[in-house]
């Protein structure tokens, strides 16, 4: 059965096709570009913790960018956001879908880990949500400070390219936010009674990995170290698969303490251990097939071709991601058996 971004999709592509708006949505002005996308705002059923789902693919005009999650928990102090979205304009939406529900102010944002899709709506927090604390690990801090190492360097190519795949919600006026605030293995704390305890599981898909357990209502904000139903993105230079797979067996750990998680990309799940075995049986099974494929001199193109992929062929972005997360595992194995 599809999920509701699936739906989503498919509603938007077959709109283009007819030659419709974007959306049947009136778009939504911003001070960043109109937002022609629906913008769902789904609740936690007995739990002030609310999250927007966003679709499957690689961030495109047609998808304008909007392909994470993100979510936010209202307390009687101000409000809690975990990521701020792809674009300003989206993360501009996002604050919008927080004045509906609250006047508390925004007191925290809490980022999983600098990469584009989830990072670019902080300066809409910045320009027009009271300047909240930005929360993040210190491995975040050479991607996001621009310096001229290789993390630094990856996120001003990586601005480039989106100022020009994603305009004009991404320009020249798009910039990065660096963190407030960072930790380096855990943060907890507590805001109006509700107890938030990060924590750093990276270098896992990115550097600075992290989830956040909202302690109270039994939900997991799981970044992209978990996927729900669809692809995991294995394709980073800064992914480190070892770690990434200790990081599932902590999130397992936490079982009979988690009701509900919100991973990254996908969708909400009242299943922890289901989430984590899906995100962990992918990247096994890429692993073993290219490793295997090492060890008997098959090249690569040829492992790919004759690889069974029908256990994962119809889950979104598989298309999009699949393949590159072979390949770089393919070299990562091919590496390791020349040492």
């Amino acid at each position: 059965m599809p999920t509701c971004a699936e739906l989503r999709g498919w509603l938007l592509a077959c709109a283009l096709l007819l030659g419709m708006p974007a959306s049947a949505v009136t778009p939504v002005e911003t001070p960043y570009g109109a937002v022609s996308l629906p913008f769902t705002l789904h609740k936690i059923a007995d739990a002030p913790v609310y999250y927007i789902e966003g679709l499957s693919g690689v961030p495109d005009t047609v998808n304008e960018g909007h392909t994470s999650n993100a979510g936010f928990i209202v307390t009687p102090a101000g409000v809690v956001v975990f990521d701020a979205l792809g674009t300003p304009a989206l993360g501009y939406r996002l604050l919008q879908r927080i004045r509906e529900v609250t006047d508390q102010p925004v007191k925290y944002v809490v980022v999983s880990h600098y990469h584009a899709d989830h990072i670019y709506g902080l300066q809409a927090f910045k320009q027009h949500g009271g300047a909240p604390t930005v929360l993040a690990q210190r491995g975040t801090l050479g991607y996001a400070g621009g310096t001229t190492d290789s993390q630094g360097e990856d996120a001003q190519r990586r601005l480039e390219q989106r100022r020009q795949a994603l305009f004009p919600w991404v320009d020249e006026r798009t910039y990065i936010v660096a963190p407030d605030e960072v930790f380096d293995q855990e943060m907890n704390f507590e805001l109006g009674g509700v107890r938030f305890e990060i924590r750093h599981l990276g270098p896992a898909h990115a550097p600075g990995d992290s989830i956040m357990l909202v302690r109270n209502y039994g939900v997991l904000f799981g970044g992209d170290v978990l996927y729900g139903g669809r692809v995991p993105f294995l394709d980073s230079p800064e992914t480190d698969i070892t770690r990434w797979l200790q990081g599932l067996e902590y999130i397992a750990g936490l079982e009979d303490q988690v009701r509900y998680i919100i991973p990254g990309h996908g969708t909400l799940s009242a299943n922890a251990r289901q989430v984590v075995e899906a995100t962990r049986d992918y990247i096994l099974y890429v692993r073993e097939a290219m490793a295997r494929a090492v060890r008997d001199f098959v090249p690569f193109d040829e492992a790919y071709r004759n690889t069974d992929w029908s256990r994962y062929e119809n889950l979104p972005a598989f298309d999009a991601s699949n393949r590159g997360n072979a390949f770089r595992i393919y070299l990562e194995e091919e590496a390791r058996s020349l040492k």
